[in-house]
């Protein structure tokens, strides 16, 4: 039988069959494309950008673009925006509204009109988007990402075979986009490792390096970090006439921006103990310039203190850290509480200074909140008065001593709950 023996019916059908045929050839390639595309690479950018290039070109669209969300607190967090335009095409904005409704339906959508769209009602739309198909990235039924393509080439809206197709690409995808996006993560997550690791070494460093080894007293000071990096702050600066500056400092907040005011601190507390004489204008000196580098809700207790070891007295300030304790050879206690407001709350803040005897086996404990305020897991502070009564016990011991004993029964209140701030303590004994 000759093509003109064919009926008209049947030629149309073998005609349709043969568009089916090769629509589906067609289809396959572009999917084995797309395979051989992405396993050669783990890079998520990458791999986004191949997709979209080939299913920009499987359905004839002027632009496409990958949208990576998670789902943070029942709310939808752009992660990762990738987009390709073919050439001259303006770079559209993919609205919020899109990813909600996928979010909520985890299923194709096509949008012919999407002015009139009574779906995405007062959404504005970027005025060159004529029509939009969306599908979603699935992965163990969850949304990962979007994948959205605009404006077919001629004009026309995207079709059912479009829409499958984008649906194929996007579910065979998925976890791929999704497996290489979490290798990234995780090797962004051992570069801040390695970093926070740097800058915790750094901060050691920054500390001293050894306790003063000054006649005829013992001196240690230890810092516990909560995290990797702390904001506590401790250090022994000598002075040009012979007597010695002792500091301990709590920085509000934790981990890497505490640890940075630290920094900021001792450099200039080591700058203003050389040219001041009294430890109030010291801290009247610090204060004003912490103020003016730092932003408002960053602040910093502070003792600070000037040894003298040849007239056994010590010229401090507070500024408004924990009050040291001073227990006399006859078990006297006294609290330092002469100072001032914190460092870096107001500009013009004004400090007093006191000077106190420093007897005969007397034993000074300056030590952080993160000491007396220690939680156990009922939520029950170390307290402070069952410091003064632990120093009192001890005080026969040596400076090391005294603070392991310290943190010894810190760790041992707090049991199994984690350290909530940091510990730093520092103990000055008159031995001689």
């Amino acid at each position: 039988m000759t093509d003109k023996q064919i009926p008209p019916q049947s030629q149309d059908s073998l005609q349709d069959e043969v568009r089916r045929l090769r629509r589906a050839v067609e289809e396959l390639s572009i999917l084995n494309d797309i395979a051989r595309a992405i396993s050669a690479s783990l890079n998520a950018e990458e791999i986004m950008q191949t997709l979209i290039r080939k299913s920009i070109r499987a359905v004839n669209a002027e632009q496409g673009v990958i949208t990576l969300v998670e789902e943070e607190q029942k709310s939808m967090k752009t992660l990762i925006r990738t987009m390709v335009s073919s050439a001259g095409a303006p770079a559209f904005h993919m609205h919020q509204a899109l990813i909600g409704w996928m979010h909520l339906n985890k299923k194709p959508l096509s949008v012919e009109d999407p002015v009139n769209d009574a779906r995405f009602r007062g959404v504005q739309w970027d005025s060159n988007i004529k029509t939009l198909l969306c599908v979603p990235m699935i992965v163990k039924s969850e949304l990962r990402g979007v994948l959205t393509v605009y404006n077919k080439k001629d004009g026309q809206p995207f079709n059912t075979e479009d829409q499958r197709l984008l649906a194929i690409i996007s579910a065979q995808s998925a976890q791929v986009v999704e497996n290489a996006r979490l290798i990234e993560e995780e090797k962004l997550y051992i570069k801040m490792q390695q970093e926070v690791g740097l800058a915790a070494k750094i901060q050691m460093d920054l500390l001293p390096r050894s306790n003063p080894g000054l006649q005829g007293y013992d001196i240690f000071a230890r810092t516990i970090a909560a995290q990797s990096i702390g904001g506590d702050y401790f250090d022994f600066i000598s002075k040009s006439d012979g007597r010695m500056a002792l500091c301990l400092g709590d920085v509000s907040g934790k981990g890497l921006p505490a640890s940075l005011l630290m920094a900021n601190l001792q450099a200039t507390l080591r700058g203003q103990t050389l040219v001041s004489q009294q430890p109030s204008e010291c801290l009247l000196r610090s204060n004003k310039l912490l103020f003016e580098s730092t932003s408002p809700e960053k602040f910093a207790t502070l003792f600070y203190g000037v040894l003298d070891t040849k007239l056994h007295c010590m010229h401090y300030s507070n500024a408004g850290h924990d009050w040291p304790i001073l227990i006399g050879k006859n078990n006297s206690i006294q609290r330092l509480k002469t100072g001032g407001l914190m460092l870096g709350l107001i500009q013009q803040a004004e400090y007093e200074d006191e000077e106190i005897p420093i007897q005969l086996g007397d034993v000074l404990v300056i030590q952080s909140d993160g000491v007396s305020e220690a939680m156990n897991s009922n939520n029950q502070q170390f307290s402070e008065e069952r410091l003064q009564a632990l120093i009192l016990e001890h005080k026969e011991r040596t400076a090391e001593e005294i603070i392991d004993t310290v943190v010894k029964e810190v760790r041992k209140h707090a049991g199994a709950h984690p350290q909530s701030d940091d510990i730093t303590i520092m103990v000055i004994k008159r031995i001689e």
